[in-house]
């Protein structure tokens, strides 16, 4: 393919970045140029001899402006080839080549992601026209030009100075490319907004997954790895891609995934909350009054592990908190907010990075996406709060308040632990997490050596496991470190034994009916 020459320009843009300056460089290139509503006004106030479309269709916008290119006309001179057929048959029917298409769309994105949005306001920002001209020219590229994001305004200004105002082929290529991708992500956020108008039960037969390039990544979990950040287009500004950065070097893939996973942990809460994590998993979870106590706490269940971590807090940052975090080295700090003082005690270390999360309340509603060799599995995201009404006490003995306590605590801690998952904890904060084992005992063995480790006594403790017990050995173990009760799901084909072995060491249990399994 040759470079192609433009001699004719439709123009029809929503976001009028440049677009004056870029029509003016057009018209000294001699190029005769067509426009439509409020791009053909602006266009004319700047003083530039601009014709309607309506002078290529001989009809006029009509419907609101929502019928004003959907023409023959129109959609001739973009599609046609300039082979001498085609060209016989648009001289045939006194149409003439269009070379050129700026075009880009109605804010439908922006729209549907304001709050409490119309659905009457959605549907005007529906753009038919514009793909309808973005998709004909991007599929005619080998003859004409699209431009479909002002960021090309400049490259192919440049391109048309070298060339006699033509545009080169591999430029051409580039924005169709650019073209489809856009419209294939304007379907994506109309189909994902219109499908959320309902109450689904079901997963979609057919999924389209939109996604935007925030910024490449250094490499991926490990160095001989590419990676990159994506922003889900119909999601909006939420979560990561919300996150401001105060301070430090760019994020890592790793960060990324830990910051998900220690936010979502501390968000779990409503009272002031702090959790720690590295490589994916809590090694410290703490409530308290105030997030310095919550720190302190949650910091004593491992030390050791805490080294390099990320801390994630429910509430600003103050400088108490900025004083006690900075004692150990850090990875990331993500808090909704933080003071003044903190931010200067925190940016007084050159490595540590530091997150505002955009809000302090936790998601309502998700999927989870995971690729396999073939495909990919998605599922919802396991959102589901503790439902207390469900859970139900299996053993003689009933649980203390306190027991009950740190229940409740932790079973909003285990479901962020990898499995299988053995976690015990006391009304206030983890005492000792086993994470990420094959078989259940394993888990509480780890879970019992971190403990000791960290020279914390279990006597009196909670254990917590994320999925059934299916063997009293667990119990059994637990019993032995010093766990006075056990929340787990229930459901083993053995619950009897292992009630009975609850019972035999005088201890509470309680099921839930959920599990929590993470993978």
């Amino acid at each position: 393919m040759n470079n192609v020459k433009i001699k004719r320009a439709l123009v029809s843009v929503y976001d009028k970045t440049g677009l004056v300056d870029f029509v003016k460089k057009l018209h000294e290139f001699g190029i005769e140029i067509f426009s439509t509503g409020g791009t053909y006004r602006l266009l004319l106030e700047h003083g530039l001899q601009i014709k309607k479309v309506s002078e290529i269709t001989k009809f006029p916008e009509i419907l609101d402006g929502r019928v004003k290119t959907l023409h023959p006309h129109i959609h001739g001179g973009i599609l046609a080839k300039r082979s001498r057929a085609h060209l016989a048959e648009l001289a045939e029917h006194g149409i003439d080549t269009i070379d050129m298409v700026v075009v880009n769309l109605y804010p439908f994105e922006e729209t549907v992601a304001k709050p409490g949005v119309a659905l009457e306001d959605a549907l005007e920002n529906i753009d038919i026209g514009g793909p309808t001209m973005i998709r004909a020219a991007a599929k005619n590229y080998p003859h004409v030009a699209v431009v479909v994001d002002p960021a090309f305004y400049q490259p192919v200004l440049q391109e048309m100075a070298v060339n006699d105002g033509g545009v080169s082929a591999d430029m051409r290529y580039k924005m169709a490319l650019a073209a489809f991708q856009r419209t294939s992500h304007y379907d994506a956020a109309i189909s994902s907004y219109l499908a959320g108008l309902g109450e689904s039960i079901d997963l979609p037969d057919t999924i389209s997954v939109q996604l935007t390039k925030v910024h490449n990544l250094r490499y991926g979990e490990n160095p001989h790895q590419r990676a990159a950040f994506y922003a889900d287009v119909s999601k909006g500004k939420v979560g990561m891609v919300a996150a401001e950065q105060l301070h430090g070097k760019e994020l890592s893939y790793n960060n990324i995934q830990d910051i998900h996973g220690a936010i979502g942990l501390a968000l779990e809460f409503d009272q002031p909350a702090v959790a720690i994590i590295k490589h994916a998993n809590p090694c410290g979870a703490a409530w308290a009054e105030d997030v310095v106590t919550a720190y302190a706490r949650a910091l004593s269940t491992d030390p050791t592990s805490a080294f390099g971590g990320i801390v994630a807090m429910n509430r600003h940052v103050s400088r108490e908190a900025a004083e006690q975090i900075v004692k150990i080295f850090t990875e990331v700090v993500v808090a909704p907010a933080f003071s003044d003082e903190a931010l200067a005690i925190l940016k007084g270390k050159k490595n540590i990075r530091l997150i505002v999360w955009p809000t302090t309340e936790p998601p309502t509603s998700g999927y989870e996406l995971k690729a396999v060799e073939g495909g990919f599995l998605l599922q919802e995201a396991d959102l589901l709060r503790p439902q207390y009404e469900e859970w139900s006490v299996v053993t003689k003995r009933q649980p203390t308040e306190a027991e009950w306590h740190a229940m409740k605590f932790g079973w909003r801690v285990v479901k962020w632990v990898k499995s299988n998952a053995v976690i015990y904890v006391n009304e206030h904060k983890t005492l000792g997490i086993g994470a990420g084992q094959m078989s259940r005992v394993d888990a509480s063995r780890l879970a019992v050596a971190k403990a000791k480790d960290a020279g914390l006594d279990l006597t009196g403790s909670v254990v917590v496991s994320d999925a059934f017990f299916p063997f009293r050995d667990g119990v059994d173990a637990a019993a032995e470190a010093g766990a006075r009760a056990v929340i787990e799901p229930g459901g083993s084909v053995r619950d009897e034994e292992v009630i009975a072995a609850a019972d035999e060491h005088d201890m509470a249990m309680v099921f839930t009916g959920r599990r929590h399994f993470r993978h």
